[in-house]
């Protein structure tokens, strides 16, 4: 099956001095990189209406054009993995993910991913970028996520996003005893020493992150997050980066810290949550077919409020040390 696709887009001023392919894989991000290097060379994506090599330089406000046409990704195989789909129609999806599912196949998960159950719960989806995946959640990050259905939809949805126009809020809840909410704005790139990590860093790409107060306990805050921008890890690296870290965040967030006097039960709450305590709880957007705002909320899953509920507890409790 395959469909062919016309995408036109203006270079950034902020893009001025980037490398062509640099710039497309930030324009065009639904596409991997390979796809595009390979539609660069064949001459299927032009600048200004000519070819261009993939490392030429930018000078901003060229017209990018990509005219191709779109295979299928057969390449990945479906999988009878359970969905917790929150809405449908004939344009998009909404789905609750849980923590522990990966989103897209890659190196150490090449399969059992959101990815390859959406090809089995909809075999058409094979034609659409990753599958309809617009943007990704962390592994041990919960919550929702929308899919594109269509090939109109998929460019509607990720022209929204690079926007910055689709409204995304985090519950999480942060080891330390916050005084009040704030922005943070700070650029993240790659981790200079440690490549697997992100980081906040001269150079990297602008990020701003803006939270609020829920509840404060004895050693820790429930806090609401909202993104203006979607770097990788964005809100784990920025809330570390206050010294906020999210609780067991195991990459970003230290060793395991308590509050003075904690009780047993919490001791033992505290070690056993194995994942960043982090959740996407609403997502609101234009509909890419109507263009009517829609907004949808998920609760946060079973293992947060269990943890909220032992966290209340515990500072209802006097400390005695």
């Amino acid at each position: 099956m395959t469909e062919q696709i016309t995408i036109e887009s203006k270079v950034a001023d902020t893009m001025v001095g980037m490398r062509l392919d640099q710039v497309v894989a930030e324009v065009f991000s639904e596409y991997s990189r390979s796809r595009l290097q390979a539609w660069i060379k064949s001459g299927d994506l032009t600048v200004d209406g000519e070819a261009w090599k993939t490392k030429t330089k930018v000078k901003g406000g060229e017209l990018l054009r990509l005219v191709a046409t779109l295979e299928s990704e057969t390449r990945w195989a479906a999988q009878e993995i359970p969905l917790n789909i929150c809405y449908e129609d004939d344009d998009i999806l909404l789905l609750n993910k849980p923590a522990g599912l990966v989103v897209h196949p890659a190196a150490g998960n090449p399969d059992g991913t959101l990815l390859n159950a959406l090809l089995h719960y909809n075999p058409e989806l094979a034609a659409i970028p990753r599958a309809g995946i617009v943007h990704r959640l962390d592994k041990d990050t919960s919550g929702l996520m929308v899919v594109a259905k269509t090939l109109p939809a998929h460019h509607d949805l990720v022209s929204q996003l690079q926007e910055r126009s689709v409204k995304r809020q985090y519950e999480a809840i942060a080891v330390g005893v916050m005084t009040g909410g704030g922005t943070v704005d700070a650029p993240i790139g790659r981790h200079p020493n440690q490549r697997i990590k992100m980081a906040v860093v001269n150079g990297g790409k602008e990020a701003i992150t803006h939270y609020r107060l829920v509840e404060r306990f004895r050693g820790h805050t429930h806090i609401r997050v909202n993104l203006e921008t979607g770097r990788t890890h964005q809100i784990r690296v920025h809330m570390a980066h206050i010294h906020y870290p999210l609780m067991g965040d195991g990459v970003y967030g230290g060793r395991l810290r308590h509050p003075k006097g904690a009780s047993q039960a919490l001791l033992d709450a505290l070690r056993g949550f194995k994942r960043q305590a982090l959740h996407a709880g609403k997502i609101g957007l234009l509909h890419p077919a109507t263009g009517e705002l829609m907004e949808w909320e998920a609760e946060m899953p079973e293992d947060m409020q269990q943890i909220i509920q032992v966290l209340r507890a515990d500072a209802k409790t006097p400390d005695t040390q």
